[in-house]
This record gives C-alpha cells, sequence and structure tokens, in this order.
C-alpha cells in the first residue's frame, strides 16, 4: 500500500491476551510494532490485559518483560481503551493475538461489531482454525489427508467407563499415539505416549485445557510448514522443516531464538515442495482462511502430505518461520506485514456482512 500523501493510517497492533500463548501474542505484537512501514501506518500498541480489556500503552510498557510486568503498571501508565472507543482510535486493528478468545473467532466478532476491519481470517474460519477436529473434518470433505483422529469429551471421560474408552482407542489408533486438547496451540498439552497408564494420564491432563481432547495416530516423517498469504488469489511461500528437539514440537523449538531448528527451504525434492505447497492451499481455500495463515503438515514415507492443522494467526516474533519463508519468497518481514494489512482492508471493504 503506497503513501499518496493522505493521511497516514492508525493500526492498532493488539497483543497480550487471556490464552496460554499470551506471551508469544506479546512478542509478535511488539515486532509487528517495530517493523511495520511507517511511512504508510501510524502504529497503536494496544494490550489486552487478563480480564480482556484493552489499553493503549506507551513503549517503557511495551519493551517490559512478560504480560505480568505490563500489567501491574496498567492503571498508572496507560490509557484504558473501552471496546466501543476503539474505533474512534484506529482504522485497522492488527492482530498480534494467539489461541483462545484472539484467534478462535471471538475477538474477530468484536471486531465485526464495532465495524472495524482486522487482519487475518473471519468469524467461522478463525474458530474452524482453532478448533482441530471440526477443521479436520471439513478438509477430510475436501479429499485432503488428515490423521486418524478419535476426539473424547471431558463427560464422556469422567462417567466412569473410563477402561472402556481406553480399549476403544486402542483398537482405533494403537499405540504411539498423541494427545492433544482440541482449542489449544503451541504445543500446549500435547504428548505422545505409548502404554494405556500414559494414554489415560495424558488424557486427564489435555482436559485441563479444553472440553474436548484428541486422540490421533503418530505420525513419523518430516514435519514441515508453510506459510500462505493473500485472499482470492492466496499464495504458498517457501515451505520450511521443523526439526524438534523431542519426540514432539516445543513451544520453545516454535518460537524461542537457538532453540528450535527449521531450515527453509526444507529439504526436499522440488516436487515435493510444489506439493506442500498446493496442500497448504487447497487447505486456506478449504477453510475460508483469509489474508494470512501457516499450514502444519507431515511429509510420510509414501510421500503423503497430511495436514495437522491451520495457524490462522501464526507467530509473527523476530524468529518464526514465516518471516523465514518469506525471506525465502523476496519478501521482507516490513513487506509481509504490509501485505497482511494491505489484504485486511480491501477484504473488509468489500465484504458483504461478517467476514
Amino acid at each position: 500500500m503506497e503513501n499518496t500523501g493522505k493521511e497516514k493510517l492508525k493500526v492498532g497492533v493488539v497483543m497480550g491476551g487471556i490464552s496460554s500463548e499470551k506471551e508469544v501474542s506479546l512478542e509478535s505484537g511488539r515486532n509487528i510494532f517495530s517493523k511495520i512501514d511507517r511511512g504508510a501506518y501510524e502504529p497503536v500498541p494496544i494490550f489486552m490485559d487478563s480480564r480482556a480489556g484493552l489499553w493503549e500503552i506507551p513503549l517503557k510498557l511495551l519493551m517490559r518483560n512478560s504480560t505480568r510486568d505490563i500489567e501491574e503498571d496498567l492503571e498508572a501508565e496507560a490509557t484504558p481503551v473501552p471496546y466501543e472507543a476503539l474505533r474512534a482510535r484506529v482504522d485497522v486493528v492488527c492482530l498480534g493475538l494467539h489461541g483462545k478468545y484472539g484467534e478462535d473467532g471471538c475477538m474477530q466478532g468484536l471486531l465485526e461489531l464495532l465495524k472495524i476491519p482486522y487482519t487475518g481470517s473471519g468469524v467461522l474460519a478463525s474458530a474452524l482454525g482453532m478448533d482441530k477436529y471440526a477443521s479436520r473434518k471439513v478438509l477430510a470433505l475436501e479429499g485432503i489427508d488428515v490423521p486418524k483422529t478419535v476426539p473424547l469429551e471431558i463427560a464422556a471421560w469422567s462417567g466412569g467407563r473410563q477402561e472402556e474408552i481406553l480399549a476403544d482407542i486402542e483398537g482405533r489408533i494403537g499405540y504411539p499415539c498423541v494427545v492433544k486438547p482440541a482449542r489449544e496451540g503451541c504445543s500446549t498439552g500435547v504428548e505422545k505416549v505409548s502404554t494405556r497408564e500414559a494414554l489415560a494420564a495424558a488424557l486427564t491432563r489435555a482436559f485441563r485445557w479444553d472440553r474436548q481432547a484428541l486422540v490421533e495416530e503418530y505420525l513419523a516423517g518430516m514435519e514441515v510448514t508453510c506459510g500462505v498469504i493473500g485472499t482470492d488469489a492466496p499464495r504458498a511461500l517457501t515451505p520450511s522443516e521443523t526439526i524438534a528437539t523431542a519426540e514432539v514440537l516445543s513451544l520453545e523449538d516454535k518460537f524461542l531464538y537457538g532453540q528450535g531448528e527449521n531450515k527453509t527451504p526444507a529439504r526436499l525434492p522440488e516436487e515435493t515442495l510444489a506439493r506442500i505447497q498446493d496442500v497448504a492451499v487447497r487447505t486456506f481455500r478449504a477453510l475460508d482462511l483469509r489474508g494470512y495463515a501457516r499450514i502444519d503438515m507431515f511429509v510420510l514415507a509414501d510421500g503423503r502430505v497430511v495436514v495437522l492443522e491451520p495457524n490462522t494467526l501464526p507467530g509473527m516474533t523476530p524468529s518464526t518461520v514465516l518471516f523465514h519463508q518469506a525471506a525465502a519468497s523476496g519478501i521482507t518481514q516490513a513487506g509481509l506485514i504490509e501485505a497482511i494489512i494491505a489484504a485486511a482492508v480491501e477484504v473488509h471493504a468489500n465484504k458483504k456482512g461478517p467476514l
């Protein structure tokens, strides 16, 4: 988006929030704020506190170590922004939020009611993207490979039939298998298990995070991830290979500088890289994602590309793989952020009803 001499767009960069991913969100928001093109935009740092209240924060709070450190001095140092006042303060919201209540359609619905354009996917697509089981059902209908998955509700697990449930999972999935909450990100609550006792314990822990847990087949192969940008004509970025430090990819592997290892492009033949990109775009379209997303996948020994999950507001921290992929595709960090904001402005200007 070129600056034509008109007043700069005021971009509210929202970060923090109330999910298990709020510290990653803080890093994403800070990086977006620092890298945004100030020739075209006027960024406004907005922090969401632990009660989902919004505050415009000064730079000295923005640079605090953690969300807790920021929250301690909000009343003394920051300016509260009631929801209904947000539209008067910003022209568009750039969402640096991750996880529940920020990435799952809740914040998107609020912004729709406030009539404020926002980055990323709409209400339904965001909700689908956050719910791993729901998104897998849609993708399977579109002919896209997903892991064999058994969903389990907490009410059934608490109903006194645990041994029967475990035997059923063993028959349908077998060992090893992976247990995870249905609607968490950043590897929260994800465990690989190989025995009935470990499966039961992992399910109990997963239910601390959500009312539904998933047990899925363990995929042996190369874990890859591929960013997609755009709206009507989405474009896949250069796929990356994700190398975990343990059997299950950790939060630190994903976002801590120097901890995990990503190789961009992934060490695969060109035709396989092209197939990954094709599956990523098909996933993007099948779930009606908008603006940008990152699709996490496995490439199996037989050549199949299996989609684990979409990330509708992927991490935008300085070391995030999305920026590596953009660079390999000839896009700078500032250019990627600008493309995401420009897509939001365009799609919200042309929509009919909620995005």
